[in-house]
């Protein structure tokens, strides 16, 4: 199978979150980045798993500078077999499908993987976009990926339950917990990752509609209130008033 990984670079989990030039930009100052976990944890195994038992090639590409081949090395060190860098700062959503839409378009890609979402803007719009710049299916939050006689069978985390479904490929997916387990690159990896084709393609031109105006931190968690177990009225006027819950 011909299979492409597309993975993405995020603050490491514990970073401090701090904004510079107005709130418009996010303060990289001692920030330490790691490939996003959804993508390599859950897409880049998964898409590893099946090439090791049905044959093929996995490909991760990834949209951002130089800087990030460090993080790209990972994925090739995990098991990936080849990797592409398209060499553009990652301004959008939209813009990072699109230059992974124009990469992949020739490629003849049974299977595209993405994260469900990074862990820092948390909008999970990178695979429907590039499934519909494609014109392909898109699965999201996969949670178990079967491949049979050239059929797959994916079940798909929706709310209150899981879907079932099946399909012929080529198609776009997002992959959620569950779909893989995570692997540690050993140090056989880690050198033949070395020796494996990175290639930094150039970008190609996109009239991106969305802009940045500001970003802003959320408002502070206040202290716990506690209340009287025997004041079940000021309990229930607390979820519904301040809370919101009810």
């Amino acid at each position: 199978m011909n299979l492409l990984v597309c993975i993405s670079k995020t603050p490491e989990t514990t970073a401090k979150i701090d904004f510079v030039n107005d709130s418009k930009e996010f303060n990289t100052e001692g920030v330490q980045y790691i490939m996003n976990p959804y993508d390599e944890w859950y897409a880049l195994v998964r898409a590893i798993e099946l090439k090791e038992a049905l044959g093929g090639t996995v490909t991760a590409i990834n949209v951002g500078p130089a800087a990030n081949d460090i993080i790209i090395r990972k994925a090739l060190a995990i098991g990936a077999d080849e990797a592409v860098r398209i060499d553009a700062e990652a301004s959008s959503a939209s813009f990072v499908a699109k230059q992974i839409s124009a990469y992949a378009s020739d490629k003849s890609f049974d299977i595209i993987f993405t994260g469900k979402e990074s862990i820092d803007y948390n909008g999970s719009l990178v695979g429907s976009m590039l499934a519909e710049y494609l014109g392909l299916p898109f699965l999201s939050y996969v949670s178990k990926l079967d491949i049979n006689d050239g059929k797959a069978t994916v079940s798909c985390d929706i709310e209150g339950g899981v879907e079932l479904m099946s399909l012929n490929p080529p198609f776009v997916l997002s992959a959620a917990k569950g779909l893989a387990e995570q692997r540690i690159p050993n140090m056989r990896g880690i050198m033949m990752a070395k020796r494996k084709p990175l290639n930094a393609v150039e970008a190609v031109e996109h009239n991106d509609s969305t802009r940045v105006v500001r970003y802003s931190m959320p408002p502070e968690k206040s202290g716990v209130k506690l209340v009287d177990p025997e004041n079940m009225d000021e309990l229930v006027r607390l979820l519904h008033e301040e809370a919101k819950v009810i």
